[in-house]
């Protein structure tokens, strides 16, 4: 019997202290996250990170909360019910970090007689810290505790056209109603490192601009090319002039080199340069969190206002847009046939 398991980041269990320590700790220990040796890996998350960054971290998610919880979790959530309902076969949510694990996830698939599992991961763009991370893990869950399952992993989706239409809807419903001068596509930021890293040639990518450009078996594992491909086909798809839109990244942490342009320093050069009317959109996301919703929606915002702009827009992710659940169902279902 086949049967489907999304998977999306995962959240804190409260917006307390310790819980947010709790989910940092699990999250930031990732070695596919902060890629450096266990100790110093341990040094960096355990003596530095988790000593300073859980008390403004609950803040941020305080100003986030839903009465429901965690609107990541709230929305994956929903996500799931609708996806339920178009599918032919059983579904169900995991989370990369916290609850529900995709140990549990699995888990409920298995009591229901499910022994083919497809893996759906919730990131339209394939990286280490994302896609990788959740493939790897379900693998070594079903290996040690679930023999009898076999698991297919869903590919990034970010070119897949049904997936750029339904984006690209959702963007076209949100700009009819603000008319912004430019739309701004950023993408949750990775360091330098993990582009090369998941260079399965070895030699492709150069990150100068032209790589991405320059078609080749990297790119199937190539975030930065992944990205930029994504905002070109929704460009495409909207027939967006060239000079209206353009494409940043986001939520860096640490000194290392990461992917540029920033978007913090992207969104204060628009308004310092006389845009007045500013729309976001987070397409590395599905469902709305901390960085869209207050990384962006809140903070992104007032600096804009703060340096000169007027209007600042923040598009919704695609949570449990209608059209988004029957293209995962249908996924599903063309999949289980």
């Amino acid at each position: 019997m086949k049967g489907a398991l999304l998977v999306n980041l995962g959240s804190p269990d409260s917006t307390s202290v310790k819980d947010v320590k709790t989910y940092l700790d699990e999250f930031l220990m990732d070695k596919r996250v902060i890629d450096t040796p266990y100790l110093l890996r341990a040094f960096i998350v355990k003596g530095i990170i988790l000593n300073t960054r859980p008390k403004k971290s609950a803040e941020a998610y305080k100003k986030i909360w839903w009465d429901e919880g965690s609107p990541l979790i709230v929305l994956s959530n929903r996500l799931l019910k609708k996806v339920q309902k178009n599918s032919s076969v059983p579904v169900e949510v995991a989370m990369r970090y916290r609850k529900p694990s995709i140990k549990t996830g699995i888990e409920k698939l298995a009591q229901q007689g499910v022994t083919e599992i497809l893996l759906i991961p919730l990131y339209p763009q394939f990286a280490m810290a994302t896609t990788e991370t959740i493939t790897v893990l379900a693998e070594k869950i079903v290996k040690k505790h679930f023999p009898e399952v076999t698991l297919t992993n869903v590919p990034a989706f970010y070119n897949k056209q049904d997936y750029i239409e339904v984006l690209s809807d959702s963007i076209k419903k949100e700009i009819e109603k603000t008319a912004p001068e430019h739309i701004l596509f950023s993408y949750h930021g990775v360091p330098e490192r993990h582009i090369k890293k998941s260079d399965i040639t070895k030699s492709h990518c150069k990150i100068d601009g032209s790589c991405c450009k320059t078609p080749s078996p990297a790119h199937e594992f190539c975030y930065r090319h992944q990205c930029y491909a994504t905002t070109e086909n929704v460009a495409k798809q909207l027939h967006l002039k060239e000079g209206s839109y353009s494409t940043s990244f986001q939520s860096r942490l640490g000194k290392d080199p990461w992917l540029q342009p920033y978007t913090d320093q992207t969104i204060d050069n628009f308004a310092k340069s006389g845009v007045k009317n500013l729309a976001v959109v987070t397409p590395a996301f599905v469902s709305d969190c901390l960085e869209t919703l207050e990384e962006i929606g809140m903070e992104a915002k007032h600096s804009f206002i703060e340096n000169g702009g007027e209007h600042f827009s923040t598009i919704p992710c695609l949570n449990d847009d209608e059209n988004w659940t029957k293209t995962v169902a249908k996924w599903i279902n063309n999949w289980a046939k």
